[in-house]
């Protein structure tokens, strides 16, 4: 058995945390095999660092809770960027629009048109933050106890408000994707993200493509729930050969 340098297990780590901005010392000690010990020490000196902030259980990355300045290192940002502009053509006058959180999503907030009117809805307030710079949104944040592994609201107060909505488009950004359907590693959040799915007409995800063909512990939804997906990748790539098949519009 091979044993892994320790900054090889800290360079492992910090592109799980960029990949999927939120990891679980437990996931991480089976993919590096060593201790969960081992993993939180390792955590521990990336946090000490400025690289990482460490969360119980866990750690998340620093883009979730950074400044909202459109200089913020980014990971995979010019694909963010690139999946932001496609996704504007889903978005017309008039809609209601449910939407998630993370770096992607934000991304979006910087090239949303001055003359495009949209009522959103949101669990984050980061992006309820960057969306409010446009004077023809209303915005409306979906209030609750806030999550600090993604920095989005939770909880049944949350779950209620969804309820109460029937949104033209929802909006969401991407844990894990694969022939399984979506699926994140936080129980809390899965049960906000259904509700959001739930409540809208139609749904489309947006990821860069590293997080294709991945599968994480709790179940989001199946493919079938999902109307489009939209990726940094041209529409025809093979990557996104099962996901074409399954139905889902590719952008």
């Amino acid at each position: 058995m091979v044993v892994m340098l320790k900054e090889e297990r800290q360079k492992l780590i910090m592109k799980e945390i960029n990949l999927h901005n939120k990891v679980l010392s437990t996931d991480l000690s089976v993919m590096l095999g060593v201790s969960e010990d081992t993993v939180r020490r390792d955590m521990k000196d990336l946090a000490d660092t400025g690289k990482i902030i460490k969360v119980h259980g866990g750690a998340i990355n620093k883009s979730l809770v950074s400044s909202f300045s459109v200089d913020n290192e980014v990971y995979a940002k010019e694909a963010k960027q690139i999946i932001a502009q496609k996704a504007l053509s889903l978005l017309k006058n008039d809609m209601v629009v449910l939407c998630e959180g993370g770096t992607t999503l934000q991304e979006l907030t910087y090239v949303i048109p001055e003359n495009l009117k949209l009522t959103i809805f949101t669990v984050s307030p980061q992006v309820a933050i960057l969306l409010s710079r446009h004077a023809n949104l209303e915005v409306i944040t979906i209030g609750g106890r806030l999550n600090k592994n993604g920095n989005v609201h939770v909880g049944a107060t949350v779950i209620n408000q969804l309820n109460a909505i029937k949104a033209d488009l929802c909006l969401m950004g991407v844990n894990a994707l694969s022939a399984e359907g979506l699926t994140d590693i936080d129980w809390e959040a899965v049960q906000v993200n259904k509700a959001m799915i739930e409540n809208s007409r139609k749904t489309a995800l947006l990821t860069i493509s590293e997080k294709l063909n991945v599968s994480k512990r709790f179940k989001v939804s199946e493919l079938d729930e999902i109307h489009y997906l939209i990726t940094e990748l041209e529409p025809g790539d093979q990557q996104l050969a099962v996901y074409r098949d399954a139905g889902i519009r590719i952008q």
